[in-house]
């Protein structure tokens, strides 16, 4: 297992990738220093949150709904409170390619959302809580879940292949493609590319380019360099625009974003080499 510690938690990342391409776990357990209260920033992915603990995990959304327990979040539009004490839980990255077929629901369906995962899983939900919380190895509880989720990719329906062309382009290029191009690419006209993409995806492919742009303008202003060089590099028109971004998904500046602990968790837990895309069929 890997390991680090960031911002009161103690993470734990699988040695080797997911079997099921899209899918990134860590686990992630509070450090018993009092308790956990942290933001976390829109991220281009469905995020699943398994806990198991003896604190409940509470979420606070934007628009001031709270959830607790297993939780299923899809692409959020501004940036959430996540908070409890004694927590101990596994965090599953879905990408949207996945995400329907590992889920069994549209991402659209979750849409700027947070709902418990029984809703969707029923009883697998229950019974995977159940074995996580008799499990004392993350080994063991990434091998639980990894069996689960391969068990539902393999019968779930698949996202079109020019669909996840265009999504795979729009990474890729880390939200700087252009949707005319990838529409006139595919033979499609805008409204299709927009009509299919947004059934399959759960966004539209300008929101979607949008929220890959700004979560590696994030990453890369963590890292320490300027909104300057970030917002000239990263697709945007100007300082300025990066900021109203910013401001957009985390309802705070740029200064105050870099600062919040879970972006630090957020780099220590998933950060990747960009996959190059592959040519549409």
């Amino acid at each position: 297992m890997k390991r680090g510690a960031v911002a009161g938690w103690d993470v734990t990342r699988p040695r080797v990738p997911s079997r099921t391409a899209g899918v990134s776990m860590a686990g992630f357990h509070s450090r018993g220093e009092g308790p956990i209260d942290v933001r976390v920033v829109p991220h281009p992915a469905i995020t699943l949150v398994l806990e198991f603990g003896n604190g409940p995990l509470v979420v606070d959304t934007a628009t001031g709904r709270q959830q607790r327990g297993n939780l299923v979040a899809g692409f959020l539009h501004n940036a959430m409170r996540v908070r409890g004490e004694n927590i101990e839980c596994l965090q599953v990255r879905l990408s949207p390619l996945v995400a329907r077929t590992v889920l069994g629901t549209s991402p659209s369906d979750l849409d700027h959302t947070v709902v418990t995962l029984d809703d969707l899983w029923g009883k697998d939900a229950t019974q995977l809580q159940e074995q996580l919380g008799e499990t004392t190895s993350w080994h063991d509880r990434f091998a639980l879940t990894e069996a689960l989720l391969t068990c539902r990719a393999a019968k779930g329906p698949h996202a079109d292949p020019r669909v996840a062309w265009a999504w795979n382009q729009i990474a890729a290029t880390r939200g700087q493609a252009r949707i005319e191009d990838l529409a006139a690419e595919l033979g499609w006209s805008r409204k299709r590319l927009w009509s299919r993409f947004r059934s399959q995806i759960g966004l539209p492919p300008k929101r979607a380019a949008r929220l890959v742009r700004f979560d590696h303008a994030a990453h890369r202003l963590a890292t320490g360099e300027s909104p300057a060089r970030v917002a000239a590099e990263s697709g945007y028109v100007d300082q300025s625009h990066l900021h109203r971004d910013v401001q957009t998904f985390t309802a705070v500046t740029p200064a105050t974003m870099v600062t919040q602990p879970w972006l630090a968790v957020d780099d220590l837990a998933w950060t990747k080499p960009a996959a190059k895309a592959p040519a549409p069929a």
